[in-house]
């Protein structure tokens, strides 16, 4: 097992972009016997590789999506210096957690955890990409070629997927979910760690008076 201690430099909300310190490496998920309907959901959710395009029905939805795609970008810029790479990640991001049922500032904490937002990693036990995906899981559930898993939207999918089964398996209990992610179930030090990085990540609405022009009245 891989002792982890969070190395994370705060800055305080809407004073711009965060600093991050060194690599932390994934302890790596555990193989596991899943039960034929398990393993059967698990590559359903997994199959479909349709583009992360948001779609929304509302004007404010969509405004409200770009405005946290304005300050998440801010705050990744010293991980990831090409606007267009932010904003593919952050995009892909914002479609697979919700895909799964996540909480996006949650797996932001994870991955910044995981990979320091590294595309490319791979830890000493040979868990791979941005969400350290061990590469068993292509196998169980993919078609097993682990390389796959430096590809963005698969290796987003895989990790999210993989989440929202141990958060299932664990009644909605997060810590120990996501003890298993990291191979270190029943542990404080990996949930903690996560739940740091997270807080970095946190983003709340503007209210809508912050939003009107300066010197303007409801009525406009």
């Amino acid at each position: 097992m891989i002792s982890r201690r969070a190395l994370l430099l705060s800055a305080p909300a809407g004073l711009g972009p965060l600093v991050f310190a060194g690599p932390v490496w994934a302890g790596g998920q555990l193989e596991e016997p899943l039960a034929d309907s398990v393993r059967g959901a698990l590559s359903s959710a997994i199959a479909n590789s349709a583009p992360p395009v948001p779609q929304f029905v509302a004007t404010d939805g969509r405004l409200s999506y770009l405005r946290w795609m304005q300050a998440m970008s801010a705050r990744l810029t010293p991980r990831k210096t090409d606007a267009q790479q932010r904003h593919e990640f952050l995009q892909t991001l914002w479609y697979e957690t919700r895909r799964a049922g996540l909480d996006t500032q949650l797996v932001l904490g994870l991955i910044q955890v995981e990979s320091a937002f590294r595309k490319f990693a791979v830890s000493p036990v040979g868990a791979r990409g941005y969400m350290q995906v061990m590469p068993f899981w292509t196998r169980v559930i993919g078609d097993g070629d682990a390389s796959r898993l430096f590809h963005m939207q698969t290796n987003l999918r895989f990790g999210c997927v993989i989440l929202r089964h141990y958060l299932d398996r664990e009644r909605g209990n997060l810590t120990m979910a996501l003890g298993r992610y990291n191979g270190s179930r029943g542990q404080p030090q990996y949930p903690n760690a996560v739940f740091g990085a997270m807080r970095q990540w946190a983003w709340q609405e503007p209210a809508m008076e912050a939003r009107r022009e300066p010197g303007r009245s409801p009525q406009g």
